[in-house]
């Protein structure tokens, strides 16, 4: 026996078909455990059919469970159509009628007319007291929603309630860091308070270094300026106020009339004053503020010129009028033009003679970089604005004198034509052509004397 020899060829093949067979039982194996899980599971796919559902003129297949009830079936038809809510669910029958499904079984009697087994539903929407599955419908849809809400909140608890681990080594490492390095992990350092610490110390360094003071200079002017600049501007609102129209309706009586001009007159007297006491704030505020003098002369005036018309509107004897204050309004509001020029030609003397050599305060803004944050206008420019500046004071100024020689002239002040000269002149001054101001002459004496004060022929 000991030299026999066992043929392999045989020895071999018995050897494969076991084998085979072992892995074939091993696979017939897996496969009933991984169905046994998935009947387990509930994981069974349910056996469908396919519907074709007619909404309007909107047809969209859908699958169904073969035995499903109706109310499966509305769930099916509100998820292919989510805007739909209260309908009814019909079907043709062999005679070609739609027939209403609200029952399981009437749902077999569908599926069973059909001839080849497919089924067509017809979907209509109603109102809600037409359909009767809409309440158990609607209650199911909330149940459901209730539900995923619950699930979601308790999920959410589950995560929250995780504890928090720390791990024996970290709390070991953190002692042998204590121990060994000497750094002490129970003090409390605020950082704020050390970065506030170095901050204050470092502006305390530069607030009081001398180029911080020229910085601060510049700003503090700047402040002043825009304070006065909105004192300035709240004077001319006033004055727009003051401006305020007085609408009569056609059967209005005349002592109406009068009651209503003088409440007028009132009122725009008070706005006058208003707009005056914030034009001397704001020279208060900066008292090189020439727009404010300028204004406040302009204010006057326009004072004088509403007591003047009022008077002649009313209808007043002007020998007893009193024209002293009127005349006195005329005089401050000369005073405050020729003032608010002075200080204007000054300002613009000073900015060009600062041309030519920069001041300080410009090579230290250069110097930090912030030298594009004030920014000079041209020379030609400059030059056209202080030509439109000066033109417009002296037309202000020369309609001043003008309405002022036409009230003396009436009121038979003997000193109207020299007052009418001043004020052609300031018409010169400020550009204004030759036939402009002829024409202005002649209106003021065409209805009595010429400019020589002779009768006219």
């Amino acid at each position: 026996m000991k030299g026999k020899k066992v043929p392999l060829k045989s020895s071999s093949g018995v050897g494969m078909r076991m084998f085979d067979d072992v892995i074939e039982e091993k696979n017939t194996e897996d496969k009933l455990v991984v169905e046994e899980e998935r009947v387990s599971n509930g994981t069974a796919e349910e056996p469908k059919r396919t519907v074709k559902i007619v909404f309007g003129e909107d047809i969209r297949w859908a699958q169904v469970p073969v035995n499903c009830d109706v109310m499966k079936l509305r769930e099916v038809i509100f998820a292919r159509f989510p805007n739909s809510k209260a309908v009814l669910i019909k079907y043709k029958d062999r005679e070609g009628d739609l027939v209403t499904i609200t029952t399981t079984e009437e749902l077999r009697w569908a599926e069973a007319s059909t001839e080849l087994g497919s089924v067509k539903l017809y979907v209509f929407e109603v109102s809600p007291d037409q359909d009767p599955l809409f309440p158990k419908a609607r209650k199911n849809k909330l149940d459901t929603r209730h539900v995923t809400e619950h699930e979601n909140v308790d999920r959410g608890k589950e995560i929250e309630c995780e504890p928090t681990c720390i791990n024996d080594w970290i709390i070991h490492f953190a002692k042998v860091f204590k121990n060994y390095v000497g750094f002490d992990i129970d003090a409390y350092i605020d950082l704020r308070e050390v970065g506030m610490k170095l901050y204050l110390e470092a502006m305390e360094e530069t607030v009081t270094s001398e180029e911080a003071q020229d910085l601060f200079a510049i700003a503090a002017d700047k402040f002043q300026e825009l304070t006065a600049l909105a004192l300035f501007d709240w004077g001319n609102v006033h004055i727009s106020r003051a401006r305020k129209r007085v609408y009569f309706t056609d059967d209005s009586s005349r002592d109406s009339i009068l009651e209503q001009i003088k409440c007028s007159y009132d009122w725009a007297q008070k706005e006058f004053t208003k707009a005056g006491q914030r034009y001397e704030e704001a020279l208060k505020m900066k008292s090189n503020f020439y727009e404010a003098v300028v204004a406040l002369g302009q204010q006057q005036f326009e004072r004088a010129k509403l007591s003047w018309y009022y008077a002649i509107g009313t209808g007043v004897d002007l020998e007893s009028w009193p024209s002293g204050e009127v005349l006195m309004l005329y005089n401050s509001a000369e005073e405050n033009m020729e003032r608010g020029i002075q200080m204007w030609e000054d300002l613009e003397e000073q900015r060009l003679s600062q041309l030519s050599q920069p001041n300080r305060i410009e090579i230290l803004l250069q110097k930090m970089k912030l030298d594009n944050l004030f920014k000079d206008i041209s020379v030609d420019e400059a030059e056209e604005q202080a030509t439109n500046i000066r033109s417009q004071i002296y037309v202000l100024w020369g309609t001043m004198l003008y309405e002022r020689s036409v009230m003396e002239f009436k009121l038979g002040l003997p000193v109207w034509q020299e007052c009418l000269e001043v004020a052609v002149e300031k018409f010169e001054l400020a550009g204004a052509s030759e036939t402009d101001i002829a024409v202005m002459i002649k209106n003021h004496c065409s209805n009595h004397t010429g400019f020589d004060g002779n009768p006219q022929t």
